[in-house]
């Protein structure tokens, strides 16, 4: 960032600070100070030094941050599984202008941009990066003895999802020490990834900012709500310390405009089903949106799902010649390898043998979970929607091997606009939706009998 402005310094302890005093200047109700909004608000600011904590290189502090992590991810789980309950949704505006707020976004926006722009991603990044692209050109794997692995030993099992995912490289935003420069031969012959990963980041991140807003606009007829919420997803420590995440970003905007384009089933079909063969973990909203598209529109719900699948299991066919590559790839992008596996390198799950078996109780339960958000809430509306959707990925932190608690991006847009809703009983899919085709022609054809 020192590139474009001359010697700007900050990392992300310093933005904890910054960003924590700013939210509450904004957002802070002064005069109402235990409104649920100031509650939500110091939640979310609690999320911070659990997220500082598991970048220190200290492994009993990591543990100590993860273990944060958890903890604050549970109290906002059991606020959103409430949420369908609160039907007074009081109108809580921030303390800020309409253009003051559109002001912060976009300079926010502008800044984390530029840091994706400027930073450059390390060894770690890299690494898996490069053995996927090898991977796809049937080249060894640098990775194996000898150089002598071939694409099917690409390890994808604490990563599930889409392996072309991973041919996009993190790009390092900022770190809490110094990251090692790559040499010029490593990083020229990597490039083309590098590109597409901070293209990514950045569309993403654009998405779903402009997803916020047009919910706002659209949905919640409340403009200010919509510019609230992603100024408040720009401010978040969070935010600027993953911004080049891709794995972060992008299952993020597709699920921001899923919510924002529920009126047309198909079209949200075929973003959680690209959502979920991602990162897999959205698969789990399936219960939830066919019980919301029941009466009105889960046909195309499905067909929009099954379409993307089909695409996605296709172009790994295409690409990964090797029987063995190809299966362990599907096995990634449903999750499976995921799910079977016992150990991992990093994360809550990793610090204690003793604590691994705990992890089948809690996916049972998460199974639960997800199923019975079919049947529950009965009446289901938009608000529920956006609340129970938050409910299911906040969840899936708690049994994600790898890493698991710092992916907030798979819920943290979802969270805000659970946040700023208003009440949205009167939104739901009969009301909501147009009659489909094959319904049309169904009545058409009764009425000519008739």
């Amino acid at each position: 960032m020192d590139q474009v402005l001359y010697q700007y310094e900050l990392n992300h302890t310093t933005w904890v600070y910054l960003s924590s005093l700013l939210m509450i200047a904004v957002f802070f109700k002064f005069n109402r100070v235990w409104s649920l909004r100031n509650l939500d608000l110091l939640a979310l600011i609690a999320f911070a030094p659990g997220l500082l904590l598991t970048a220190h290189p200290d492994g009993k502090l990591q543990s100590f941050g993860y273990i944060w992590l958890f903890c604050v991810t549970g109290v906002f789980l059991i606020r959103v599984l409430l949420d369908p309950l609160m039907v007074r949704r009081p109108l809580l505006e921030p303390n800020l202008t309409p253009g003051g707020l559109t002001f912060l976004a976009v300079s926010l926006l502008l800044f984390l941009m530029v840091n994706v722009l400027t930073y450059r991603p390390d060894e770690r990044d890299l690494m898996t990066a490069r053995d996927v692209a090898r991977a796809v050109s049937a080249e060894p794997l640098g990775s194996a003895a000898n150089g002598a692995a071939t694409k099917q030993e690409l390890d994808l099992q604490n990563r599930p999802g889409f392996f072309l995912m991973m041919w996009l490289p993190s790009i390092s935003t900022a770190a809490l020490m110094e990251v090692q420069e790559q040499p010029t031969d490593v990083a020229s012959r990597q490039q083309p990834q590098i590109v597409a990963a901070r293209a990514a980041a950045i569309l993403s991140h654009w998405a779903v900012v402009i997803g916020l807003v047009l919910i706002g606009v659209r949905h919640f007829d409340n403009v200010r709500a919509g510019v609230s919420a992603a100024t408040l997803y720009l401010l978040l420590p969070y935010t600027a310390q993953m911004t080049g995440r891709v794995d972060h970003a992008i299952p993020a905007a597709l699920l921001v405009w899923a919510i924002a384009s529920y009126k047309f089933p198909l079209l949200s079909g075929v973003l959680i089903g690209l959502a979920s063969g991602v990162i897999y973990y959205p698969i789990f909203l399936l219960p939830l949106w066919c019980g919301f598209y029941w009466h009105r529109g889960m046909v195309r719900f499905l067909v929009g799902v099954i379409l993307v699948w089909a695409a996605m299991i296709g172009t790994s066919a295409l690409l990964l010649h090797d029987t063995t590559a190809f299966w362990t790839s599907l096995k990634a992008m449903f999750g499976w390898s995921n799910i079977t596996a016992a150990t991992t390198d990093a994360g809550f799950w990793a610090f204690s043998e003793q604590t691994a078996p705990y992890r089948i109780p809690v996916m049972v339960t998460f199974f639960v979970l997800s199923l019975g958000f079919a049947l529950w809430p009965t009446q289901k509306n938009l608000g529920t929607l956006i609340s129970c959707s938050t409910a299911i990925m906040l969840a899936t932190q708690f049994w994600h091997l790898d890493r698991g608690g710092i992916y907030m991006a798979w819920y943290l847009p979802l969270l805000l606009l659970t946040m700023f809703r208003p009440n949205l009983e009167d939104r739901v899919a009969v009301s909501s939706l147009g009659i489909d085709w094959f319904t049309r022609r169904g009545l058409l054809r009764k009425k000519n009998a008739a």
